[in-house]
């Protein structure tokens, strides 16, 4: 029997589709990334930091994000509304990966 590898209701065969799918999108590394350096970040300042996202697309991919497990997001019962966004564990254990590729990216040249 094959194994399969689940995050929701998505099923893969290999963990490497299972890990290409959870972090596929243009800002989900770097959302990531912003994240592992601080406790919590509000969305402003979340997006403030990453710079050209657009607001659509960071808010698609933390609601990606949180769905598959690696963001937590708290909204806060306040006016105006205050939303705060963490890795959860899972997220956490990922940023080993960000440092590799960080430090891949360093050091690419052509």
């Amino acid at each position: 029997m094959k194994k399969t590898y689940e995050i929701g209701s998505k099923q893969f065969d290999c963990p490497v589709g299972l890990a290409s799918n959870v972090i596929l999108g243009k800002w989900k590394l770097q959302i990531i990334n912003q994240l592992s350096s601080v406790d919590k970040l509000r969305f402003s300042e979340l997006k403030l930091r990453i710079g050209s996202v657009s607001e659509k697309m960071l808010i698609q991919h933390l609601r990606e994000l949180e769905t598959d497990g690696l963001v937590n997001r708290k909204v806060y019962p306040v006016v105006p509304p205050m939303v705060e966004y963490s890795l959860t564990k899972i997220g956490e254990d990922f940023v080993p990966v960000i440092m590799a590729l960080k430090k891949w990216g360093e050091q690419f040249t052509i």
